[in-house]
């Protein structure tokens, strides 16, 4: 798909989004959902015929301060306007990604290092690439699966695992949009085709052009052993690795999740006593 095709639909996906009562107009009655082409480009300051031509691939180049209008208008997060701007002024082409990711050794120590805290490293597409024991013992249900997105549409036992897993969900396709904002990477073209092929709900989510990467926030979980549990989280950027992250989990100390993960910890010392992590869970993948 061109880079024209991705901003049209962009811009037509996130119009939808945005209520008229957002920006103080009456809502009135619409056959579609979202702002009208017209009040876009009263908003952004802009011709409603040079904003159709925007959102009918017609027009190549609009200026920055056009496309910071934009954003304003369709009420875009700073995260989601750098996007709009990749769409427009794409990365340059001829610095092809590495095709394994790797975690390094001091990261996969660190991970070791953290017997009662769950924690795992994924990449630029939500592979999973680094767990550490109790993280693995969390994430038991995904079984030898390394792609989170992947597991999270196609494997059913997701539901069960995520007590809010619309809400996961949306977030785990908004993430994957925001590190891949090249047009043309044929990794995430074939990841996107499959799983929209596979997934009604992937279809549905990647077609609202959402761009959030994970940051910090609670999970909730339903564990087959330990039963229900919150817990916080933490998403770090992986500076010596562009596009990988960490993601460190928290039990609220004195909490019932506290005394689950350290049950699930006893569980997991008594059925591998000597278990290394690194050789049940690949941090380098094909």
């Amino acid at each position: 798909m061109d880079t024209n095709n991705r901003l049209s639909e962009f811009l037509r996906a996130r119009r939808a989004l945005v209520r008229p009562e957002d920006h103080g107009m009456p809502a009135g009655t619409r056959r579609t959902p979202g702002l009208r082409r017209e009040e876009v480009a009263v908003l952004a300051g802009v011709s409603t015929d040079y904003y159709v031509r925007l959102e009918q691939g017609r027009e190549r180049n609009p200026s920055p301060q056009v496309l910071g209008a934009l954003a304003a208008a369709l009420l875009l997060a700073d995260e989601e306007a750098a996007y709009l701007r990749a769409l427009v002024d794409p990365p340059p082409r001829g610095q092809p990604r590495a095709v394994r990711e790797y975690v390094g050794p001091q990261l996969v120590s660190l991970l070791d290092a953290w017997a009662d805290t769950p924690a795992l490293v994924y990449g630029r597409y939500l592979d999973l690439l680094a767990v550490n024991s109790l993280g693995e013992a969390l994430f038991s249900w995904l079984g030898s699966e390394t792609s989170l997105i992947t597991a999270m549409f196609l494997n059913p036992a997701a539901q069960d695992f995520y007590r809010d897993w619309a809400v996961v969900a949306q977030g785990c396709v908004a993430a994957l949009r925001a590190a891949n904002p090249a047009p043309d990477d044929q990794r995430l073209q074939e990841l996107v085709g499959e799983l929209s092929v596979r997934s009604h709900d992937f279809a549905r989510i990647w077609a609202r052009h959402e761009v959030r990467a994970k940051t910090a926030s609670a999970k909730r979980f339903h564990h087959p052993l330990v039963g229900d549990l919150t817990l916080d989280f933490e998403t770090f950027s992986v500076h010596s690795a562009p596009g990988q992250h960490l993601v460190v989990y928290r039990a609220e100390p004195g909490s019932p999740a506290e005394q689950s993960l350290t049950l699930l910890g006893s569980f997991t010392l008594a059925e591998f006593p000597d278990a290394d992590y690194e050789g049940r869970i690949p941090h380098e993948l094909p």
